[in-house]
């Protein structure tokens, strides 16, 4: 009876040990998805008369800072960045230029904010103030791409100068500044209505100056900014579950939906930027841009033939320039030159002076060459007969010939002669090589000094041989090739897919780039008759790329400064998958998605930061949402239209959801 007695005590015991032994964490609420909310700070946005350098701001929980030292700027533009600190809930700001008077102030974090717990970011925050009586409290919101490939910008400064001459980018720092978010959107704050000139710099060494190799964007014409009351309608929501609307009074800012897209105009200071003697035969020189007259070279000293001395390169080297001119092999044609160790060159050429103007100056390079130490093996081999140099032959294609390709050839340094007699190209019929009749060897354009080209009608699918016999090709050092002999194979025209894109909205100007999935091109062709055609692709993926081709050069030109924009871009917003023996036609409409939600997520380099649970897009395209603030999400087709993802009101604004931006 007596361990009957016990018996719950110890059922009871082996329970609470249980519970013991199995010490779990306690189930939290839902993951805190919400950026930190700002309570207070001292001053507040909006107060007048300030006369502090130091702020302190407060808000519901505890935050940190990310790159505050590029994210967080100041206007008007300041000499010497702010200190940013984040303790706890209290984000701490010491502005150290002097206040000046009279003066509305803005502090814009960006997305500098996020909460420390779970890095949920406060995007867009920013506080104003003013030094005197009044406080100007418009804006204007946009985005800035990168013209070329509508990249968003990241980071980049965007200024608004109210001093309109042309020069104030160069000279002066903007009145009021933002820098673009991760989506490259930004909105410049407190503003007067008066005209501004708005540039964007990706200003590299701080200096709040555009320097001529830094990327710029600029707008047309002068923007003065403007406000006008709408009606918003909010949704509220009670204690049950239920939802209830009410409309009440909002400020729309404009314009807020400018487009900006930077470039960089390529400057390059011409300068000597290198030189060295790889090898007894060359010399290279390359120079810091394509110059725009040619340099002139002789010898200074070298040679024990004093009659080279001062004599110009033509009578002892052949030079080879490449594609741009900014640089060049010179391949001694001179025994003389070649057996010199020690050359010294005389190099003539144009550089800029102390106001980018180009002078001829003269510069004297010495080149040497070492010859590299052989071994004992090596010495004893000099009682053989020397090895005779043998002149390559290449074919860069390999054994496989695409439809649309000449056969192009190489060789290790520039030709003397070709006996063409020597040389024979013939085709596989059935089981017999029959002659190609009238093929010809040409000069390669792209590489004259090296390469030659056979250009042909090739039967698809076809298998060809080339033949060429010893001794029939030349070097200018006297050196020949070896027997050679190389068999191609044509793809078949089944192996290809052919791709017509038919554009809307393009006009006889317009070049359509067809991009691999790294963003570069691989073939490009002309709109014609509302389309452009594609033959002869090899399966895969593809995405598409069109340019205006405004000074009919054939390629895309960036723009200069306050003259000229850069060449109008548009992206194919899907991705082109290719299959083996297929015909595509797709239909493509410029104008149909904003110019910010164009190209392809896939190929997106800048791509944003996604939000935890979000999905990345697909093949480009994005739901559009629109908010009252801002006016529906169809906007006008205007290359000065940007998405604006900006709303708010009073002292302090917050980045909210916006719309995308199309041109006219």
């Amino acid at each position: 009876m007596k361990s009957l007695r016990l018996l719950p005590a110890l059922i009871i015991a082996a329970l609470v040990l249980s519970a013991c032994a199995s010490i779990g964490r306690p189930e939290g609420g839902p993951r805190d998805e919400l950026p930190p909310v700002f309570v207070r700070s001292n001053p507040m946005p909006g107060e007048r008369r300030v006369d502090r350098r130091s702020f302190s701001l407060i808000f519901d929980e505890n935050v940190q800072l990310e790159d505050a030292f590029n994210k967080v700027v100041v206007s008007p533009a300041q000499l010497q960045a702010p200190q940013v600190t984040a303790n706890g809930r209290r984000v701490s700001v010491l502005l150290r230029d002097t206040l000046i008077p009279n003066t509305t102030y803005t502090i814009d974090f960006g997305d500098a904010i996020k909460d420390l717990n779970e890095g949920n970011v406060l995007d867009g925050f920013a506080i104003d103030f003013s030094t005197g009586d009044s406080i100007d409290s418009l804006r204007i919101s946009g985005i800035v791409l990168q013209a070329s490939s509508l990249e968003p910008a990241q980071g980049i400064l965007v200024g608004a100068y109210d001093n309109l001459d042309d020069s104030a980018i160069r000279t002066v720092p903007p009145a009021r500044v933002a820098r673009t978010n991760q989506l490259g959107q930004f909105t410049i704050r407190n503003l007067a209505p008066v005209p501004y000139r708005i540039y964007a710099i990706n200003d590299i060494n701080r200096d709040m100056h555009w320097d001529r190799s830094e990327d710029v964007a600029f707008l047309d014409t002068l923007i003065t900014p403007w406000a006008e009351e709408i009606e918003v309608t909010d949704t509220l929501y009670d204690a049950a579950g239920g939802d209830s609307l009410i409309n009440r009074r909002g400020i729309r800012y404009l314009p807020n939906d400018l487009l900006l897209t930077w470039f960089n105009e390529d400057y390059k200071a011409q300068y000597l930027k290198d030189y060295k003697r790889p090898d007894r035969r060359t010399a290279t020189i390359e120079f810091g841009a394509p110059p725009d007259s040619l340099p002139e070279i002789s010898i200074v000293d070298g040679p024990r033939d004093a009659t080279l001395h001062g004599a110009p390169s033509a009578r002892w080297a052949l030079p080879v320039y490449t594609a741009r001119h900014d640089s060049l092999t010179l391949w001694f044609t001179d025994t003389a030159v070649v057996n010199t160790d020690s050359l010294r060159l005389s190099v003539r050429y144009r550089k800029p002076d102390s106001l980018e103007r180009l002078e001829w100056t003269t510069d004297t390079l010495k080149f040497y060459f070492r010859s590299p130490k052989r071994s004992k093996k090596e010495i004893a081999a000099d009682t053989l007969p020397p090895a005779l140099d043998v002149l390559d032959i290449k074919v860069p294609a390999g054994t496989t010939q695409e439809v649309y390709n000449p056969l192009r050839l190489t060789f290790g340094q520039p030709l003397a002669s070709i006996d063409t007699s020597a040389v024979r190209f013939e085709m596989l019929v059935d089981t017999l090589w029959s002659p190609v009749k009238q093929f010809a060897i040409e000069t390669d354009s792209l590489n004259p000094a090296l390469g030659r080209l056979i250009r042909q009608t090739w039967n698809p699918g076809q298998k060809y041989r080339l033949t060429v016999d010893s001794a029939a090709i030349v070097g200018i050092y006297g050196e020949h090739n070896k027997a050679f002999k190389q068999e191609i194979t044509v793809r078949a025209l089944e192996d290809y897919s052919n791709l017509v894109l038919k554009v809307s909205g393009a006009d006889s100007t317009a070049i359509v780039e067809l991009l691999n999935s790294s963003d570069a091109p691989v073939r490009q062709a002309p709109v014609i008759g509302g389309a452009a055609t594609f033959r002869y692709l090899t399966p895969g993926t593809y995405y598409a790329r069109m340019y205006f081709d405004a000074n009919g050069d054939s390629m895309w030109t960036t723009g200069i400064l306050d003259s000229i924009q850069p060449e109008e871009v548009a992206y194919y917003p899907k991705k082109l998958d290719l299959k083996r023996n297929w015909d595509v036609e797709q239909q493509w409409d410029i104008y149909e998605m904003p110019v910010d939600r164009q190209k392809p997520y896939a190929i997106l380099k800048n791509k944003p930061k996604l939000k935890r649970g979000e999905e990345a897009p697909t093949d480009g395209e994005e739901e559009e949402d629109d908010d009252p603030l801002l006016g529906p999400g169809n906007l006008n087709n205007n290359r000065n239209n940007k998405r604006n993802p900006f709303g708010g009101v009073g002292g302090f604004q917050q980045v909210g959801n916006g719309n995308a931006v199309q041109r006219r």
